[in-house]
């Protein structure tokens, strides 16, 4: 491994060092802090946890850094450490070792545990080579630089074996002989994500957060000393029936295990169960899973069980999301705004801004991307001031994906509000009914509305001004259909991305493609140009989801 870092070096991917990182495993000079709120009451049954709470403070594990909020990792850890019979995970990315270990405790006690992830995040970290490392995307070195400050125990700027076998959670779960499985199981390629994020004990208690097991979606980036990591939330539900629920969703998935059948059901191959209502004691709660096929009606679908909700609005509606792009929920939000409910978002800075976000519509602008607008966009008439972006600490996002309806409900789970959560990703919806647990969360969303951006940026309105005037007459609508679509401004044809000519830039526009890929990209066609979408395939850094979400925006 030692070996591995000086190859590394060598081809200029940095492994930060003690010098870097000294400051983090430094307790003795830290500054002393204490709640800057009193703990709201819990329910029994579902207690409600914030990994950027100020009600709390922990000691963050591998950085020995003091900090706001709750440890959601020892949450899970707790909770791992309570099982005596059975442990299921089902969770698309899954990197920290400590819970690792604890499920290595109780498998090693006789307790039968499995693990699902997302195929993309099976691979354990130590089984790249070097030259593997250097074909990554620039998103996925970053994700790697993580594994390196995580596994450098003794901060002597190399992983030894020892080290990977320690900090590796996945390494430390193939040593112990727990069994894992992803998405590929089912003999596929892997389709949609396996997005879910939830754990049952012993049939009983269910945890189901938005967080990933990761440095960066629980406790911070390790390169950034000021991250306090991605903005999520966790449940702890104590309801046998909860649990029969996603026992059986997680088994769909599970097939016979890591087996030669290949009868493992992922995506649309589930059976459809739609929305489920269940008491947890006496609080409603509705679950639902995707993906929803689209041979169902859309009413049907996980999407379609947050407009029933949104719906029911009289007073309030809160919400703060990773990313908001379905256009029947916002054209349904209109309709409440239009009725006097008080509507206030957050939309994370990396999705907010794009032509696909329905928070521009919310706003009443629409932006071009490619000479071309989004089908069905529709800015508001009576756009809102009351929508924009939370500001956080450097190099953290808004992964929440809840929303509060009167100050009495509550929308959570892993679900993302797009249309590839609702009709491709194995994703859970919650709803529960309830003022307690509804606290938790209003007081959540009022701790980042309060130090956020709302309304459209000037920099926005200028380059929406500077688009439109590039574009000229060209403009038109991008059709969800085989049907042509009018121009809005021309009869001219869409715009696609040449992949043989287009700048970096104009790559970089592309949905999944960013800097290193429009590199890769780049280099690719000098050497030979495309001819076809199985050219773009054998680019490091493109795969099958890609291919499917950009296959109608580019040509050759």
């Amino acid at each position: 491994m030692a070996q591995f870092n000086k190859i590394l070096r060598r081809l200029g991917v940095t492994v930060l060092l003690a010098s870097s990182l000294g400051a983090c495993f430094k307790t003795s000079s830290q500054p002393s802090l204490k709640p800057r709120l009193e703990p709201l009451t819990q329910e029994r049954l579902i207690q409600v946890y914030f990994n950027h709470s100020e009600a709390s403070i922990y000691s963050e594990p591998y950085r020995q850094s003091l900090r706001f909020g709750d440890n959601l990792e020892q949450i899970i850890i707790d909770t791992i450490n309570q099982g005596t019979s059975t442990i299921d995970v089902a969770v698309q990315e899954f990197r920290l070792p400590n819970i690792a270990q604890a499920l290595v405790k109780r498998h090693q006690a006789g307790v039968k545990v499995r693990v699902i992830l997302e195929h993309t995040y099976r691979r354990p970290w130590s089984q790249f080579t070097a030259d593997e490392i250097q074909q990554l995307p620039e998103r996925e070195q970053d994700r790697y630089q993580e594994f390196i400050s995580l596994a450098d125990i003794n901060q002597d700027g190399t992983v030894s074996r020892e080290e990977s076998q320690q900090r590796d959670a996945l390494i430390v779960l193939e040593n112990a002989g727990i069994p894992i499985i992803d998405d590929t199981e089912d003999g596929s390629k892997g389709t949609g994500l396996m997005h879910h994020k939830f754990m049952v004990v012993d049939g009983k208690t269910v945890l189901i957060m938005s967080a990933n097991w990761t440095t960066s979606d629980i406790h911070g980036d390790f390169k950034t000393l000021e991250s306090q990591g991605n903005a999520n939330h966790l449940l702890k539900i104590e309801s046998s029936d909860l649990a029969q629920v996603f026992t059986q969703e997680f088994n769909f998935m599970w097939g016979d295990g890591v087996g030669a059948q290949k009868d493992s059901l992922f995506g649309i191959n589930k059976p459809f169960r739609g929305a489920q209502r269940i008491l947890v004691g006496n609080i409603p709660v509705t679950i639902q899973f995707s993906p929803t096929s689209k041979k169902q009606l859309w009413e049907n679908s996980t999407n379609g069980l947050i407009q029933k909700q949104l719906q029911n609005a009289n007073q309030s509606f809160d919400f703060a999301l990773f990313v908001f792009s379905d256009q029947n929920l916002v054209n349904t939000l209109e309709n409440k705004s239009q009725n006097q409910v008080l509507i206030r978002g957050l939309i994370d800075s990396s999705f907010a801004y794009r032509s696909y976000s329905e928070g521009l519509d919310m706003m009443g602008i629409a932006l071009v991307n490619q000479c071309r607008y989004e089908a069905e966009n529709k800015p508001w008439k009576q756009p809102l001031s009351t929508v924009g972006i939370p500001n956080l600490p450097p190099s953290d996002r808004l992964h929440h994906k809840f929303g509060i309806i009167d100050g009495q409900v509550v929308i959570t789970g892993s679900h993302n509000w797009t249309e590839v959560a609702n009709t491709q990703n194995d994703e859970t919806l919650m709803v529960i009914k309830n003022p307690t647990v509804t606290a938790h969360f209003q007081r959540e969303f009022e701790r980042l509305y309060q130090n956020s951006a709302l309304g459209v940026p000037q920099w926005l309105l200028t380059k929406i001004e500077q688009d439109l005037k590039a574009c000229g007459s060209s403009i038109t609508t991008k059709s969800n259909s085989s049907k042509p679509v009018e121009s809005l401004n021309s009869p001219s044809s869409e715009v696609k991305i040449n992949l043989n000519t287009a700048t970096q830039e104009e790559l970089e526009t592309l949905p999944g493609v960013g800097a290193q890929l429009a590199q890769n990209i780049i280099a690719a066609r000098q050497k030979k140009p495309f001819t076809s979408l199985q050219d773009l395939d054998q680019v490091s850094g493109v795969g099958p989801k890609l291919l499917e979400k950009i296959s109608d925006r580019v040509t050759w």
